[in-house]
Formats: structure tokens, C-alpha cells, sequence
């Protein structure tokens, strides 16, 4: 979707109707030509510098800016003041130094009608509801032991997905891998969460395209996000009917979800059997916790992960594979390294022979440096006013971090737009929130807790297509002419889907 959908005539409307804004927005506008506010760009009156983000990749637009005026750039995005953080030390500033100054989240429209006003983790406001949530994701749904619980639905999902490979491979034609990898994305994301294949179910490809589509909706531009007293915005464009729509669609299917899983026995410790509705409403038993874990917090909880985990997987995935097209040797020599973990060659690779793939794990790394699953994060918010590097900060700043301009800054990466994995070996540098060169899942309260799981399913799914695949190009199309452009949203994704030649090895 693009990114500024229903803007611009939105922005004419502003400027033609100006005056009478301008009354409206006076008491709220800031003094930002005061010295004391990190660099601005010029503004124009109503919509600030809101003008300057129009276009499909705001995150690159930001970045040329941030070069212009700095790594901490106050902007003024219609009535938000909004901070855009485009280094390392201030990535750490924010996310580690005064993290929990920044821990809050904005409200958004979509967010708010999606996920009940922010009764999932991801969106959710700081404070004790928040905090009860993210303990109960760490413990009971994503903690290394629950992790490692789902193994078997790792390992059978992308034994599946080799299965369909090798069967649409056959004729050597190319085929379509982006859909391969949403597929396999769907099934992990679905059996994990609702306890059912999706494919398997009559609501399987409707609850697909719904999810599909919220994901869609919560990465795109809103300009009423940016005009806090006029929530009319959201209901001209017809944002708000489209969304309460496709929250209609989740909450019927959810509803019986749910009910199924309060008609079964309670109590079952089979981790097999356990998905994450089952826990969910075990925790309703819990006298210190049920008070938090209602029937519409398992909805939005449900909710925010599905459409998360379909997403930062299979994107994940694909921007790997295609980096290895692009580069034949390192593909090589993540084959070799691969290939040689198994002394029966045609086994499938398990979770177990991934412990020594130092490799693989540099070539996920060093993908996700430059196409990080979300170039700007979620947005933080301020709780209260504070100061950087000398600079004040209002409260109510809205944050944007801009981990794809940092995974491409030439002060800390030699040749930072090559694909060059071998910069991680032997490198402590890693994706879990202690080194703020590299936050493709964020850092400090609001790291994303889905982290491990994510890494696994890549992990497991790169290693087995190189192991029981050799790849080619489409029609003789050569490396350098592969098409890397973008989508910009909440997640970046690959603008032209990954069309590959696939020949078995066996």
C-alpha cells in the first residue's frame, strides 16, 4: 500500500482552508526557532514538514535529511512534534539512557480500533497494564522455553514448505518464492497462536487476507495521526469503516476460537497441545493475573502477534535470499557451510545442526542490516519533557528510529551498502538489543519480545532452502539487474516478489 494513500488532497484542503486552522493550532504550536530544539527544516504553516515525507520511502527522505541537519532532527508532522533519530549513540540515547522516558506509544487510529485502544503489547501505553503484558509475553508465550516448545511446529512447517518447492519445481520454470515463504509464515504464525493450521480451517484464507490487509492499514500514512483535534480526518477518508470492518471479520472467528478453547479441559501440560489462546485463558485462572487477561485482551494479544509474526518472518526470509542471489559467493559458502553439517546429505536440517552456523547466522545478520523488518520501528512517544545532547525535547515528542539509516551509516560500517557478511564473524555484534548499530527488533522496554521465535523460524528456513536447493535467476537475468526496491510500511517489504529457479539437489 502506499505509504501517503488519501494525503494529498488532504493536504490541499488544509492549505486552501488555512486560516481558520491556523486559529485552531495556534495554542498548540511550539516555538521550535528557539536554539534550545534540536535542527528543524523549514516548515510550512498547518502541516509543518508533513510535505517533505510525501513519496513511498520516507525512511531514505529521512535519512537525507538527518545528513543535512543532524542525527537528532525535530520535525513538526501537522500538530505532532515528532524526533527523528538517525545514529548509533543516539539510538542509545533513546532506547537505552532514557528508555523509559520514550516507552510510551502514540495513540493511532488503526492501532486504536484494531487492537482495542492498545490492549496488545506492541501498542500499549507505558504503564502497569503494559508492564502485566510484556511479563506474561516473556514468560508464558515467548520465553526461550516456549520457544523451544514449538519446535516441532518449526521443523514440520518448513519440511512442508521443501515438500511444495520441490513439487512446483519440478518443470524448471521459475516460481513464485515470496508466496512460498507467506505461506510458510501463515502456518508457523497460526498453528503458534490459534492452535490450527490456517489452511486447514474454513476460515483459513479469510482471516489471511484480513490480517493481511490490518498489517497493511497499520504501516501506512494516516493524516489524521497527525492532527490530534480534528478525528474527522480518519472518518473522510473512510480509514474508520474499513477498519471496524475488518475488526468485525477477526472478532467473529477469534470468539469461536476462544469459546473451542474454554470447551476443552483445562489443565493440560502437554506443550504440544499448547498454543497461545490455550495459555492465555489458563492465565484467567490466575488470581494476580486474570484482572488483566480479558476475553479482549486475548483478541489483541492474538491479533498483534499473528499479523507480526506473518510479517517480520517471511519478509525476513526473502530479503536473505535474495541477497544471497545477488551475491553467488556468499551463497556458496553458505551452501558449503550448510552442507556439511549433516553426513547424510537428503536429512533435512533440524534446529539441532544450527548451534555451529556461524555463517548463517552473519548472513541473517548482515540482511537484516540493510533491510531491517521495520525501518523506523514502531513510533515511541515521551512521557515527559527532557533534554539531548544540550537539546530540549517536549513532552509528547513522537520518536522515530531510523535503524535502516543507522545499518547504512559509513561512521560505523566499512562499505555499508554491500552485502558482506563476513563482517560479522568473529563480531560480538548481534540483534537482540544490547548493540544499537544493529536494532532491526529494536531495544529496552520496547524491544520486540517475538524476537527468538522470529530468529528461529529464519534460521531454520535459510539453512534447509540452500541445503536441499541449488538457485538460479529467472531467464538469464543477471545479479546485478535483481530488482532490491521497497515498500514502505511498519514492515519493509520486497517491491516485486522474488521469482527463482529451484533444482533439487537430490
Amino acid at each position: 500500500m502506499e505509504l501517503l494513500s488519501y494525503l494529498h488532497p488532504l493536504l490541499l484542503f488544509l492549505l486552501l482552508h488555512g486560516f481558520g486552522f491556523l486559529v485552531l493550532l495556534r495554542r498548540t504550536r511550539s516555538s521550535f526557532t528557539t536554539s534550545k530544539f534540536p535542527p528543524s527544516p523549514p516548515r510550512l504553516p498547518i502541516i509543518g514538514n508533513l510535505h517533505q515525507l510525501i513519496g513511498p520511502l520516507p525512511h531514505r527522505t529521512l535519512r537525507a535529511m538527518a545528513a543535512r541537519h543532524g542525527p537528532l532532527m525535530l520535525l513538526q508532522l501537522g500538530q505532532v512534534p515528532s524526533l527523528v533519530v538517525s545514529s548509533v549513540d543516539m539510538a542509545r540515547e533513546v532506547m537505552k539512557n532514557q528508555d523509559h522516558h520514550f516507552a510510551s506509544r502514540p495513540s493511532l487510529t488503526v492501532p486504536n480500533i484494531l487492537l482495542r485502544h492498545g490492549r496488545d503489547v506492541a501498542f500499549a501505553p507505558y504503564g502497569e497494564y503494559w508492564r502485566q503484558l510484556k511479563k506474561v509475553s516473556l514468560l508464558h508465550l515467548l520465553s526461550a522455553k516456549m520457544v523451544r516448545s514449538f519446535r516441532h511446529v518449526r521443523e514440520e512447517e518448513v519440511a512442508a514448505m521443501i515438500d511444495d518447492i520441490s513439487r512446483v519445481c519440478s518443470s524448471a520454470a521459475p516460481f513464485d518464492v515470496t508466496a512460498i515463504l507467506n505461506s510458510l509464515a501463515k502456518h508457523v504464525i497460526s498453528r503458534v497462536t490459534l492452535g490450527k493450521n490456517s489452511k486447514d480451517e474454513s476460515w483459513g484464507d479469510y482471516i489471511d487476507s484480513i490480517m493481511g490487509e490490518a498489517s497493511a492499514a497499520m504501516g501506512a500514512f494516516h493524516v489524521g495521526d497527525y492532527f490530534p483535534s480534528l478525528p474527522w480526518l480518519s472518518k473522510v477518508t473512510g480509514l474508520e469503516s474499513r477498519i471496524k470492518k475488518m475488526v468485525h471479520g477477526i472478532e467473529v472467528i477469534l470468539d469461536e476460537i476462544i469459546a473451542n478453547h474454554k470447551n476443552r479441559a483445562r489443565g493440560d501440560d502437554n506443550p504440544e497441545t499448547k498454543d497461545f489462546v490455550n495459555i492465555l485463558i489458563s492465565l484467567q485462572d490466575d488470581p494476580e493475573m486474570k484482572q488483566f487477561i480479558s476475553d479482549e485482551t486475548i483478541k489483541s494479544v492474538v491479533t498483534d502477534m499473528y499479523a507480526a509474526g506473518m510479517d517480520s518472518t517471511h519478509i525476513a526470509i526473502e530479503w536473505a535470499m535474495a541477497e544471497l542471489m545477488r551475491n553467488p559467493k556468499a551463497m556458496k559458502k553458505l551452501q558449503d557451510e550448510v552442507r556439511g553439517a549433516k553426513a547424510n546429505s537428503e536429512q533435512m536440517i533440524t534446529e539441532d545442526d544450527l548451534s555451529n552456523m556461524d555463517y548463517l547466522r552473519a548472513v541473517i545478520k548482515e540482511s537484516m542490516r540493510l533491510h531491517p523488518p521495520g525501518p523506523l520501528l514502531v513510533p515511541r512517544e515521551l512521557t515527559e519533557e527532557t533534554t539531548i545532547e544540550g537539546f530540549r525535547i517536549p513532552k509528547g515528542t513522537r520518536t522515530f528510529i531510523n535503524v535502516w539509516a543507522i545499518g547504512r551509516d559509513s561512521k560505523i560500517w566499512k562499505d555499508p551498502e554491500e552485502f558482506r557478511p563476513e563482517r560479522f564473524l568473529g563480531s560480538s555484534i548481534d540483534y537482540r538489543g544490547q548493540h544499537f548499530e544493529l536494532t532491526p527488533f529494536g531495544a529496552g522496554r520496547r524491544i520486540c519480545p517475538g524476537i527468538g521465535f522470529a530468529a528461529a523460524v529464519v534460521e531454520l528456513s535459510v539453512a534447509n532452502l540452500v541445503n536441499q536447493f541449488d538457485w538460479k535467476l529467472p531467464n538469464g537475468m543477471k545479479e546485478e539487474d535483481m530488482d532490491m526496491g521497497e515498500v514502505f510500511g511498519i514492515t519493509m517489504r520486497k517491491k516485486t516478489g522474488l521469482q527463482l529457479v529451484a533444482t533439487p539437489r537430490f
